[in-house]
């Protein structure tokens, strides 16, 4: 008994630690990247991406949700001088989730600030470096506006 139940535990910790290792942010972003300072003068900067993908992105730390692709959607190269906090926000017409490997290698992820169905992360002191973006989707693969902002 003891050894079937610790093989049950050791198999679900496997498929977890597998499905939260899906995502590459060394891979090369799926819709291009970009180097950004703050103070950047094409405020906002948005890109069209297709939110969604294979992998499920709640078995990530914290409250990730959404099915997002195995490669970064995109790759911003930010350098802060930490005056102007950056937002990072989804505009679909349909539900979309944003998960954010950040340059500390912490995972950052939202699914409705933004209100109505899109998602917004806020980094109030951002660092420097580089931030690995997925849009994520509960079904299909909708087109999506990704937005890198310092308004508010």
């Amino acid at each position: 008994m003891k050894t079937s139940l610790l093989l049950t535990t050791l198999a679900g910790f496997c498929l977890m630690a597998s499905a939260a290792t899906a995502q590459d942010p060394s891979a090369s972003p799926t819709f291009g990247q970009v180097r950004l300072s703050t103070g950047f003068t094409n405020d906002p900067y948005t890109v069209e991406v297709f939110a969604g993908g294979p992998v499920n992105g709640g078995a990530l730390p914290g409250s990730c949700v959404g099915n997002i692709g195995e490669a970064p959607d995109f790759r911003l190269n930010f350098s802060a001088n930490g005056a102007m906090p950056l937002f990072i926000r989804t505009i679909s017409g349909s539900d979309t989730t944003l998960i954010i490997n950040g340059p500390d290698g912490e995972w950052y992820c939202d699914d409705d600030s933004f209100g109505d169905g899109d998602a917004q992360v806020r980094f109030g002191r951002p660092q420097s470096g580089v931030y690995d973006i997925w849009v994520g989707a509960f079904s299909g693969n909708p087109e999506t506006i990704l937005v890198i902002t310092e308004i508010e």
